[in-house]
């Protein structure tokens, strides 16, 4: 499974996936937590939370979630600090 490294303080705002790849977070400055609208996250949560130096996985989109767009909110010690975008791409024959 491939995987999409997002680095917290000098990430891009938009990484794009496919349905095999998952996201990477990862942040050595603090608690970092993750938040999908509850409605339209494209993985099996809506929340990603891990404490400091520890990698946050994604796993892969949901194979019933649409291609499109999927904005996310970043916090760090519990203060929001950045708004990315997940771009999940359909499927390749």
């Amino acid at each position: 499974m491939a995987e999409k490294l997002v680095l917290v303080g000098m990430f891009p705002e938009i990484a794009v996936v496919e349905p095999g790849d998952q996201m990477v977070w990862h942040s050595l400055s603090g608690n970092l937590r993750i938040e999908f609208d509850a409605n339209r996250s494209p993985f099996s949560s809506n929340v990603f939370q891990a404490p400091t130096g520890v990698n946050i996985l994604s796993g892969p989109p949901r194979a019933s979630i649409n291609p499109g767009s999927y904005k996310y909110r970043v916090w760090l010690n519990d203060q929001h600090i950045a708004d990315g975008e997940v771009v999940v791409r359909p499927k390749q024959p």
